[in-house]
């Protein structure tokens, strides 16, 4: 899987912003740190429109937030598992779990106030949240 990395134009360090569903689950669940998902596709008009300022946020926000764009076209389990019915899907999570979303185009500027409230809010909604298990099988 061919890896999304742009230079930050403030220290010009890598910053790895694409990664499978499996190694996104595995970096995000085991810890409390925040993270931004953006999950869309290359056919998405709307989804390059708005990764630009994706990857702006993740210089702004580096070290208090992971940002991972994931390709639903190669991850066909993962709008699944998250309920993306459109693209582009931000979602944002605070120790694994969803605590805010939104979908399609928008102004960059709501962006940014989705991920700042993400920080602000996110681990108390994520306390206060239900664990999901995804565990289901016949007893």
């Amino acid at each position: 899987m061919p890896v999304y990395e742009f230079r930050c134009q403030d220290c010009r360090r890598l910053v790895r912003l694409r990664m499978s569903f499996a190694e996104y689950e595995t970096a995000t669940s085991a810890t409390d740190a925040a993270s931004a998902l953006s999950a869309g596709s290359p056919t998405c008009p709307h989804c390059q429109m708005m990764m630009p300022h994706f990857e702006e946020y993740a210089t702004e926000f580096k070290g208090k937030v992971k940002f991972v764009r994931i390709n639903i076209m190669e991850n066909s389990f993962m709008p699944e598992r998250y309920g993306v019915t459109a693209t582009p899907t931000f979602k944002f999570f605070c120790g694994g779990r969803p605590v805010r979303e939104m979908v399609g185009a928008m102004y960059p500027s709501l962006l940014k106030k989705m991920v700042e409230e993400g920080l602000s809010h996110g681990a108390e909604c994520a306390r206060n949240s239900t664990p999901i298990d995804y565990n289901v099988g016949y007893v």
